[in-house]
This record gives C-alpha cells, structure tokens and sequence, in this order.
C-alpha cells in the first residue's frame, strides 16, 4: 500500500515539474511575442500617416489634428519586389534600363504623408489654447505627380481680410494634382481666431504678421508664429502671403515686394499685369521671415477688408495662375496681358482737415501733379478742402468714403520706375540708399501695414 503512495506521490512531483516548465515556456514565448509587437508598433509610430488622397472640389468632414499613425497600406499593383543581392546579370540590367522619369517624391509635412499625383486636406494647430477648445486651421496639400518647386499660399493672417481666402480657394480647387509640377500648399486662414472675430488682430489685440519667424517659448503670438513657420512654411520654396489693404483703404491688386532682391524681381516677373511696389517690409512680417529664411516671397495685396470683392479676387487668381505658368508648375491656356511698371518710390496724401471724404477718382486711375483727388467737407460749417496729386503717378491705394480727420493718409499714389532701374545693381544700390533715408512717417507698412 506504501509503495502504491509513492508512486502516486512520484507521479504528481513529475506532472507538476511538467506543467511548471510548460508554463515558464510559455511565459518566455509570450515575452517575446509581446516584444516584437511592441517593436513593430514604434516602427509604424515613426512612420507618418499617409494622407488620404481627395479631390479638394468635393464636400469633405472637417480635418483631424494629428491623427493616430496607422501601417500603410501595400497596394497590390505597386510594382515593389523583394530586394534581391546584385548579380553580374542584374547589373547589366540596370545597365540598359532607360533613364527613370523624374516622378514627385511623398511629402512628408503636418504628420502625414502626401504621395505623388494627389491632394489632401490636412490641419495645423499651433496648440497655444485650452487644449479641450483648439480648432485645427485647415491646410490644403497638392503634391504634383512631377518633380518642381514648392509654392505656398497663405491668407487671413489678419483674420478680416477676406478677398485672400477665395483666391486660395480658387486656385488650389483649379488644380489637377497628375499635371502639376512640384506642389503647392495652402492654409487660406491662418488667423483663425481672428477670422471668427472678423477682427485683424490675434485675440491678445497684437499683430501675427509682426512675429515671423516666432519663438517657442515667447509670447502668444510669438508662439503661433514659430508653429507655422517650422511646421508649414519651411517646406516652401516659393510664397505668396495675400493681403487687403487695411483701416478702411482698398489696394489696387499690387505685388509688395523687395526689389533690391535679383530673387524677387525675377519672381515678380511671372505674375502677368500687376502693379509691383517695391518695400522692403518690416522685421516681423512674414515675407521678411521668408526671404531671410532663404524662400522667394512676396505679398500680393487685393481689395479691402471686410469684403469679398469678386473682380480683386479675380485678379488675384488670374496672377497666381500665371506664375505657376511662367514658373513651369502647371499649363493651361492663357492670355499674357501688357506688363505693369515696378513703382520703386510711392506717396500718401493726407487730409488737411477733418471732416466727410468723397472721392472724385477711382483705384488705378493715372494722375498728373495737381489733379484734384477728392474734397473734405466741414459737416458743420460746410468748408471744403481740395486734396490734390503730389505727383505724377498711378493711384495704387486710397481710403474709402468716410469722416477723416487732419493728418489722415488718404491716397496712395505709385511713382513709376524706369526700366533701367530695375536691372541697373548702381540703382538698386542707390535705390536701397535712398530708403534708409525715408522717413518712416510716410512709409507703406507704417500707414497701409500688411
């Protein structure tokens, strides 16, 4: 009977020992299992989302921020073979094979991956409120099928200008992402606070256009400046930054740009019957940012604020149609009007007294020296003050109809430039002089800021 318990007994010691190292087994296999996954998954974490592609025309949801990075999927038909050592045969191969046609590479821009012949709708967020409360300001991405340069187009930075924001629309929705070469990104509202405020300003009452390139670790504005500038604008080669003009004046469609830049002024060149405006610009705008930053930018000024102005956006769409020609991005059929002159020196004429503005002429009209521009009238006692043309000149920007009161710059008229200097590096040399030794009281960015 003794020896039947200790059999039974030897028996259980040995199952147990079994069922022990089964287990240990089993733990070290499922370790392993678990390490893999969890390298795999740090794997697909640091490879970006790619970006669904869409047709901007259609009707789409509102776009996500950073959404959850997902395992690109392999398309049956994409040709990718499993690499295989070289051979003396492959070599030969490669040899012989024709020269590979020069395709777009992915974008890789916002956390996403944008692929070749495709558009997408993507969202930035600068992330510098209540967490719970941010809205994603959307960013429309086309990365051309064909290699080229990168253009991007920025409005509403000053959230009550309008004008800009259809013309990004305009062209971006024009553009069939299988003809295009390079690509081009834009975000048509910025200031998104201030847009839904119909206010120019950021909510804390500064101007963003004064903060490019930004800090980190500064100011609000400061803040939202740097996000844009690291996430969206370094990606560009190229850009236009659209604009209205401001405190109740209207622009005749003008490019404001530096033109003692041989970059710029060949830039300026493919925008087809605008008006150019040389300025310098002011440290904080964007543009300034962009150009020191090494990309090719201006600003494209249309219309007012706080308006949609259908022939200024016209306008406005009709230039950026034929850079993305004359820069060798897109073709289509188009008819290049008559060049406009470059309007190296400007000049407002201000109110000598206060009272209710009337216009006698009309944006883009030619003036002569002593041509009336238009009358104040004293409300009260019914006085007149005749405001009439400094120079001989274009008028490129005036105030609208209202009360004004002394002092106020009410019509902005462009002194044509000569040909020669425009090409002329003595010129521009003298030119660039001369504007350091402006005052700045009369100044475009001081008066008609961008």
């Amino acid at each position: 009977m003794l020896s039947i318990y200790k059999v039974i007994l030897i028996g259980v010691i040995y199952t147990a020992a079994s069922l022990h190292a089964v287990a240990e087994d089993s733990k070290e296999t499922l370790l392993s299992a678990n390490k893999t996954v969890n390298l795999d998954a740090a794997k697909v974490g640091e490879a970006a989302v790619v970006a669904p592609a869409v047709d901007l025309k259609d009707i789409a949801p509102a776009p996500v921020v950073n959404p959850e990075p997902l395992a690109p999927k392999v398309k049956k038909d994409d040709g990718k073979k499993i690499q295989e050592p070289p051979t003396e045969a492959t070599e030969d191969k490669k040899e012989k094979s024709p020269a590979p046609i020069a395709l777009e590479e992915k974008l890789i821009i916002l956390g996403s991956a944008v692929t070749p012949g495709t558009a997408t709708r993507l969202a930035w967020s600068p992330n510098v409120g209540i967490s719970g409360l941010n809205l994603p300001t959307p960013v429309l991405v086309i990365n051309g099928k064909h290699r080229g340069q990168t253009l991007c187009l920025t409005a509403a930075i000053h959230g009550d200008e309008l004008n800009g924001i259809e013309i990004v629309r305009r062209v971006m929705y024009d553009i069939d992402p299988k003809k295009l070469h390079g690509k081009i990104i834009g975000v048509p509202i910025v200031n998104l606070q201030g847009f839904q405020r119909a206010s120019r300003y950021l909510p804390d009452r500064r101007d963003l256009n004064r903060f490019f390139p930004g800090d980190p670790e500064g100011s609000s504005a400061s803040r939202i400046a740097h996000s844009l500038f690291t996430e969206v604008i370094q990606h560009c080669d190229l850009l236009i930054d659209l604009h209205t003009g401001s405190f109740r004046r209207t622009n005749l469609p003008q490019l404001r740009a530096n033109m003692l830049d041989a970059r710029v002024i060949k830039f300026s060149e493919g925008f087809d019957d605008i008006a150019v405006v040389h300025s310098e610009g002011n440290p904080g705008m964007l543009r300034v940012a962009s150009l020191e930053a090494g990309i090719v930018a201006v600003t494209l000024e249309v219309g007012e604020s706080l308006r949609l102005q259908e022939s200024e956006v016209k306008a406005g769409v009709k230039s950026i149609n034929a850079l993305l020609e004359r820069e060798d991005m897109y073709s289509r059929l188009f008819t290049w009007g008559d060049p406009e002159p470059a309007y190296y020196q400007s000049h407002w004429v201000r109110a000598s007294h206060g009272g209710i503005l009337l216009s006698r002429i009309e944006l883009g009209d030619h003036v002569d020296k002593g041509d009336i521009l238009g009358v104040i009238t004293d409300p009260i006692t019914n006085e007149v003050a005749k405001l009439r043309a400094s120079h001989d000149g274009r008028i490129i920007g005036m105030a609208v109809n209202q009360v004004v009161m002394p002092g106020f710059a009410a019509y902005h008229i462009g002194i044509r430039a000569s040909e020669e200097t425009l090409v002329s590096e003595e010129k521009m040399e003298e030119a660039k002089a001369n504007a350091n030794k402006s005052k700045r009281s009369n100044s475009i960015e001081e008066i008609d800021p961008e």
